[in-house]
């Protein structure tokens, strides 16, 4: 089946469509979601709310781009309202941003870093330092874009994100100093 056809097929509330669409991407949308989540139970949780998104609003979608960009923007929006500024506001992170910090420059930490444990120290931020790192450096966003869709200031998108890096140093040079 063409992918037209397919949501030819997802607008009529065939499940056999509803299936094979489910099938082609949710191990790519899975892979997003693990980006947001905090663990795999809740990157599970966050497929399953987005594909029922996805079924409901499938008539919504006019063809102007990709199928599954369409599909990764309510997985994404589905994992932010997951997590919302209210819930990682009160977050206690147990980390403070030192202003004289140097941002490191070590590239013997970072050329020994796997991706899987890259990943593993993502999950392991704040959540609101994770949402907004994800949405700059993965997605592509904007802090204005960023701050819309979490319903933040532009300023706190980038302190957030400052502080998202700054952990993510500290943690890799952590790791080195373990791994010497």
């Amino acid at each position: 089946m063409t992918e037209d056809e397919l949501i030819k097929g997802c607008i009529r509330d065939e499940a056999a469509c509803q299936k094979v669409v489910f099938n082609r991407y949710a191990s790519r949308m899975l892979g997003v979601c693990h980006r947001y989540a905090r663990n795999n139970s809740d990157a599970e949780d966050i497929l399953q709310d987005a594909f029922i998104k996805v079924f409901i609003k499938i008539k919504q979608f006019k063809s102007e781009g990709s199928f599954e960009g369409w599909i990764r923007k309510i997985v994404v929006n589905t994992a932010i309202k997951k997590y919302s500024l209210a819930r990682y506001t009160r977050e206690i992170t147990g980390y403070e941003v030192d202003d004289n910090i140097q941002p490191a420059t070590d590239a013997i930490a970072y050329g020994h870093l796997l991706e899987k444990d890259l990943i593993a120290l993502i999950h392991n931020l704040p959540d609101g330092y994770r949402l907004v790192f994800n949405l700059y450096v993965i997605e592509g966003f904007q802090h204005d874009e960023i701050a819309a869709m979490l319903g933040i200031h532009a300023g706190t998108s980038r302190s957030q994100l400052v502080k998202a890096r700054l952990m993510l140093q500290k943690q890799i040079l952590q790791l080195q100093k373990v791994a010497v």
